[in-house]
């Protein structure tokens, strides 16, 4: 891994807050993603399932956690099943974790290699009476692909008919969308490779670049800081393909005049960060662009503001759209017969902002989070309010990622990363 070592009382925690919540005589399966083959020998790179990853610190293919709180034999109450490391997988492939490895990093004392799963599965089956299975049940999620986690829950259903079948994944919602400092850290971690990404940038983009250019100058600055990729898909978007919500073709030159919006975010020991900033190709925002710039800063400003204990996100959405109504008034790009007339459940701000103004996120981007129950300390949003006017040649999106306190006002993760319209100016030039 190419991140600096996590503390295992992260997770030593992580799976002591899972296993309260579990029934009694109960047993939970968590296993590794695939490695997705693309053809030939060729593969994807691999990424690890991040609910095995939050309760074990694991980070390579072919593992699986059992958690047993119940279990008679104390030592089967947490396990870890590897793959077996041996000197040829250490010279072809690099050494896999060794037990004693997998302790350190995990904190869980017994680990066994993967052959002998079925045989240890049998005799803990024999001693529980439910099974949580881990499911994904994120309100985006649409997944085609059958996964190793599908696989085994159909083995362990097929072989084990007989026992009760729970969800783990309402228990991991909950618990995943509040952090532990040692996450809030790791985020910070992030979002300061992203700054430096977005800095370099800062130094680079004049016209006649390419999009892609871009994307390379921070995926150069993400590699040297230890982040191993994007978090996500980079979107760098010039002139009007700004206005198209996840245009990730980055193919397109960058013009004098123009606007580039940039929604990229560093990855770091598997956690996210997510930033989008507009800046001008020449260096300078026209005064037009300065005015829809500075009124999506004004709305972003203010809606982290409301991001408090207690809020509710439907709520929240309504008074972001109250503010960003009276920006777009303010602009002349609605009026107030456009107001008065509106569809309650499409208002006439949705013209030019279409999206939400926030999510969860974590350790996936679109991290879980509960929408229905009070927002609360120590959950980590976006803020990312945005204005898009084709028949202008320009849309301008502006995201921070910050922490929800207990008393007063989140704390931004990227309060150090430029957003002033005249600081990025100064910056350019």
């Amino acid at each position: 891994m190419k991140y600096h070592p996590i503390d295992s009382q992260l997770f030593i925690k992580n799976r002591k807050n899972f296993m309260a919540k579990m029934k009694p005589s109960s047993l939970a399966v968590f296993n590794s993603n695939d490695i997705y083959p693309i053809s030939a020998d060729s593969t994807m790179p691999f990424e690890q399932h991040r609910d095995i990853f939050y309760l074990s610190g694991v980070d390579q293919e072919e593992s699986i956690l059992v958690l047993f709180p119940d279990c008679p034999k104390e030592k089967h109450r947490e396990i870890l099943f590897l793959k077996e490391t041996n000197e040829h997988i250490a010279v072809w492939e690099g050494e896999k974790l060794t037990k004693e490895a997998a302790l350190k990093t995990s904190g869980i004392k017994t680990v066994y290699w993967l052959q002998d799963m079925e045989k240890i599965m049998f005799e803990l089956m024999t001693q529980c009476g439910t099974v949580y299975i881990n499911t994904n049940e994120h309100y985006r999620a649409s997944v085609e692909t059958e996964t190793r986690e599908d696989r085994f829950t159909k083995w362990l259903k097929d072989k084990y008919p007989a026992h009760t079948v729970a969800k783990s994944n309402p228990i991991l919602q909950r618990f995943r969308s509040v952090k532990d400092q040692i996450e809030i850290d790791l985020i910070q971690q992030a979002c300061d490779i992203t700054e430096k990404g977005f800095r370099r940038v800062l130094g680079f983009v004049e016209p006649g670049v390419w999009e892609y250019e871009i994307e390379a100058e921070y995926m150069h600055e993400f590699l040297r800081n230890r982040s191993k990729k994007f978090a996500y898909t980079p979107i760098v978007a010039s002139g009007n393909n700004a206005n198209v919500l996840h245009y990730i073709e980055n193919n397109q030159q960058c013009k004098a005049g123009d606007l580039i919006l940039m929604d990229v975010g560093a990855e770091y020991a598997n956690y996210a960060s997510d930033m989008t900033r507009t800046i001008p190709v020449s260096g300078k925002f026209t005064k037009r662009q300065k005015e829809v710039y500075n009124a999506v800063l004004r709305v972003k400003d203010e809606a982290t503001k409301m991001l408090v204990p207690g809020e509710l996100w439907e709520p929240y959405h309504v008074e972001v759209g109250k503010l960003m109504t009276s920006e777009l008034l303010g602009l002349g790009l609605i009026d107030k017969t456009d107001v008065k007339n509106e569809n309650p459940d499409w208002p006439a701000y949705k013209k030019y902002f279409m999206h939400g103004t926030s999510h969860h996120m974590g350790l996936d981007t679109h991290d879980y989070g509960i929408l229905t129950e009070p927002m609360q300390a120590n959950n980590v949003f976006t803020v990312e309010p945005g204005i898009y006017i084709p028949e202008e040649g320009f849309g301008i999106r502006l995201e921070d990622d910050v922490v929800i306190q207990k008393s007063g006002e989140p704390f931004n993760l990227m309060r150090n990363i430029p957003i002033e319209a005249d600081e990025i100016e100064e910056l350019m030039n």
